[in-house]
C-alpha cells in the first residue's frame, strides 16, 4: 500500500504564486511596451515632421534601445524588491505557524501550559489569541478533570471506609449484629447512591441530556412551594425564612417545575446549612424587565472572595470538614447551576466575604406575551 503523499508547503506556495504574479506582471509590461511602443513613437516623430526613414529608423532603434534598458532595470530592482518582501513575509508567516502547529501538538501530548506568542498580524494575531484561549480552557478542563477524579476518589473512599470497619467489627466480634450495624451501612450506602445520583444529573444537565417537562409556570408559584417544603427544616434549627412578595405584575417562565424547585431547593438548604441559629434567610423575587430573578441571602457565613468563583465547582466545599459532617455531596450548587444553564437562565453568587452572608440569584428569561 502506498503511502500518502504528502501536501506541500503553504508558504512555499504563497511565494512561487507571487513569483509567478511578478513574471506574469513583467511579461505582460514587456509585450505592451513592444506591441504599442513604436507605433506610437512613430506618429509621435511624423506628428513633429520628422518623415524622414533613415531618422525615423535611428529613432526608433535608439527608442527600443533606450525604453528595454530602462524597462529591464525597473523591472529587475522592482522585482528583487519584491522577492525580498515576499520571502521575509513567507518566513514570518512559516514562524508563526510553525509555533502554532508545535503548541497544537504538546497540547495533544498533555502540556496544556503551553502557549504561542502573539503575531505581528491582525488576522494571525486573532488565531494566536483564540489558540490561547484554547489551551487556557483545556487546561482548566484537564485540571477540573483531575480534581473530579481526586475529589470522587476520596468520596467514595470515605464511606467505603466506614463500611470497612462496620465490616470488620462484625467478623472481630467486636460488634453484634444488629440495628445500629445495619444503620451504619445503610447510610454509607445511601450516600454513595447519592453521590451517584448526584453526578448523573449535573453531567446530564451540562451535557443537555435532562429530560425537561417545560410549561408555562408562576415564578412566585415555585418560590411559595419551596419556602413551604423548607419550612420544617428552618423551624428545627432556628433560622427565620422570609419571603417577600413578588414585586412585579402577572409574569410566566417557561421551566420544568420540578427541577426550578429542586434548584431553589438547594439554594435554601445551602443557605440553612451556612447559616446559624437565630439566623435569617430572605427570598426575594424581582422582575428585570425580560427575567424574573429569585434571590435566596442569608445572613451566615459567608464565603471569601478567593472561594466565590469556585462554589459552582462539583465537589468545591470551602469548608470541607463541615460539610461532610452534615453530608452533603458537593454538588449542589453545580446541579442548580446547570439546571439554570439548561433552561437558559443563569445562576450566580455573592458574598460581602467571610461573615457576611451570602446572596444567591437564580435568573429565568419571562415568557414572551402573545
Amino acid at each position: 500500500m502506498s503511502e500518502p503523499v504528502q501536501p506541500g508547503s503553504l508558504t512555499t506556495r504563497l511565494l512561487v504564486s507571487q513569483v509567478g504574479v511578478l513574471v506574469a506582471m513583467a511579461v505582460t509590461m514587456v509585450l505592451v511596451a513592444a506591441i504599442a511602443g513604436p507605433p506610437l513613437f512613430e506618429a509621435h516623430m511624423q506628428e513633429a515632421g520628422h518623415s524622414s526613414p533613415d531618422l525615423l529608423a535611428h529613432s526608433q532603434e535608439a527608442f527600443n534601445t533606450a525604453g528595454t534598458l530602462a524597462l529591464g532595470m525597473g523591472l529587475a530592482i522592482a522585482a528583487s524588491g519584491a522577492i525580498a518582501i515576499s520571502v521575509l513575509i513567507t518566513r514570518r508567516l512559516r514562524r508563526s505557524l510553525t509555533d502554532l502547529g508545535e503548541a497544537a501538538v504538546r497540547i495533544s501530548d498533555g502540556d496544556y501550559g503551553r502557549r504561542v506568542e502573539p503575531a505581528d498580524s491582525r488576522e494571525l494575531a486573532t488565531l494566536a489569541d483564540s489558540f490561547n484561549s484554547m489551551a487556557a480552557r483545556l487546561e482548566g478542563v484537564e485540571g477540573s478533570r483531575r480534581r473530579l477524579l481526586t475529589d470522587l476518589a476520596h468520596e467514595i473512599r470515605t464511606p467505603l471506609a466506614s463500611m470497612e470497619i462496620a465490616v470488620e467489627s462484625l467478623e472481630d466480634g467486636a460488634l453484634e449484629p444488629g440495628p445500629e450495624v445495619w444503620r451504619i451501612l445503610t447510610d454509607q450506602i445511601d450516600r454513595i447512591s447519592r453521590l451517584a445520583d448526584d453526578l448523573g444529573q449535573v453531567s446530564a444537565a451540562e451535557e443537555g441530556r435532562l429530560n425537561l417537562a417545560r410549561k408555562p409556570t408562576d415564578p412566585a408559584a415555585l418560590a411559595e412551594a419551596a419556602v413551604l417544603a423548607a419550612r420544617d427544616g428552618f423551624d428545627r434549627k432556628g433560622v427565620a425564612l422570609e419571603l417577600q412578595p413578588f414585586d412585579g405584575g402577572p409574569a410566566l417562565v417557561d421551566v420544568d417545575a420540578s427541577r426550578i424547585g429542586q434548584v431553589l431547593g438547594n439554594l435554601l438548604s445551602n443557605a440553612l446549612r451556612h447559616t446559624p441559629s437565630g439566623g435569617r434567610v430572605g427570598v426575594v423575587l424581582a422582575d428585570h424587565g425580560e427575567e424574573v430573578a429569585i434571590t435566596v441571602t442569608d445572613d451566615g457565613e459567608g464565603v471569601p472572595a478567593e472561594h466565590l468563583p469556585l462554589i459552582f465547582d462539583r465537589f468545591y466545599r470551602v469548608d470541607a470538614a463541615r460539610d461532610r459532617v452534615h453530608g452533603g455531596t458537593g454538588v449542589g450548587l453545580a446541579i442548580s447551576r446547570a439546571i439554570a444553564l439548561a433552561h437558559n437562565g443563569e445562576l450566580t453568587a455573592t458574598s460581602g466575604g467571610a461573615g457576611k452572608g451570602t446572596t444567591l440569584t437564580l435568573r429565568l428569561p419571562k415568557l414572551d406575551e402573545q
